[in-house]
């Protein structure tokens, strides 16, 4: 009989005895647990847990276990089908390095996502989707459009079953609405130097104050630009022998490492939200 994987996620308020009721309920419903992670959150008393099973048990006998447990722990439960790709709808501009790492990954099958359209406000990048074989949707964005534009990418997440947005090099603000109705579910990338550098050529601006750190960090969308939960960072060190053009070039390849890894960590359910901050267990 075939052997299924499943993932269990959750989060509820610390008190004993959860982790003895999760295991007891995946024991009634066939289970054996592969990998088991747990943390306790001491700001806010969370507790968190991500659990992968092997059971020859469909989902409802699962459902059915864990109904009772989460409804006297309170806890927000999550279920999912292990090794199935998540759904991703990809985001990009003019610059193209990203959203190739990102779809020779799952071309490779590396990164456990399924890429149905690639969403960009430029025509640039229409050739690399074609190479790849995913559909093209040019949304071009204007302050006079710029509504109608996020109503239509809203349109196409609901068109296309989209689990996961991933703003691979978007050079969009999105609205507050859009942050909100994506909420958890979008990932962007951004450059993380010390000290902070925004606007124009930012790594520019870090070669001329002679930083000696670069690096990135991927986080969820919020209306707070740049500030919404953190997935992962990397840094690298530079020096004075590097150039801007140095900069641009390590910066990026660090961009799409740690972008990389946000999404196949979200894509494998291995990010918990707690409050402004994440619990990953990698």
């Amino acid at each position: 009989m075939q052997r299924n994987t499943f993932i269990v996620t959750l989060s509820c308020p610390d008190r004993p005895g959860i982790v003895y009721a999760v295991s007891g309920a995946l024991l009634e419903a066939g289970c054996n647990i592969a990998e088991s992670r747990q943390y306790e959150s001491p700001d806010t008393g969370t507790f968190f847990m991500r659990v992968e099973v092997e059971t020859e048990s469909e989902r409802p006998a699962l459902e059915a276990a864990l109904a009772p447990v989460a409804e006297a722990f309170s806890m927000r439960l999550g279920l999912f089908n292990g090794g199935e790709p998540v759904r991703t709808l990809i985001m990009c501009s003019k610059d193209g390095r990203t959203l190739n790492d990102l779809l020779f990954q799952q071309r490779a099958g590396t990164l456990p996502i399924e890429v149905p359209v690639v969403v960009s406000n430029h025509r640039d990048l229409a050739p690399m989707a074609e190479f790849y074989g995913v559909p093209f949707v040019h949304l071009p964005v204007t302050s006079a459009t710029k509504a109608e534009a996020e109503a239509r990418l809203l349109a196409l997440v609901e068109e296309h079953g989209v689990e996961l947005v991933v703003l691979a090099r978007y050079m969009q603000i999105l609205s507050d609405d859009l942050c909100r109705a994506l909420e958890g579910r979008a990932i962007n990338i951004h450059h993380s130097f010390l000290p902070s550098f925004k606007g124009a050529k930012p790594y520019h601006q870090a070669h001329a104050r002679g930083v000696k750190i670069i690096g990135a960090t991927a986080h969820y969308v919020t209306a707070d630009l740049d500030e919404g939960p953190i997935i992962e960072q990397e840094v690298i060190r530079v020096d004075h022998s590097r150039t801007p053009e140095h900069f641009v070039q390590l910066g990026r390849d660090v961009e799409g490492r740690t972008l990389s890894r946000a999404v196949q960590w979200h894509a494998e359910h291995r990010v918990l939200l707690d409050g402004h901050r994440t619990v990953v267990f990698p």
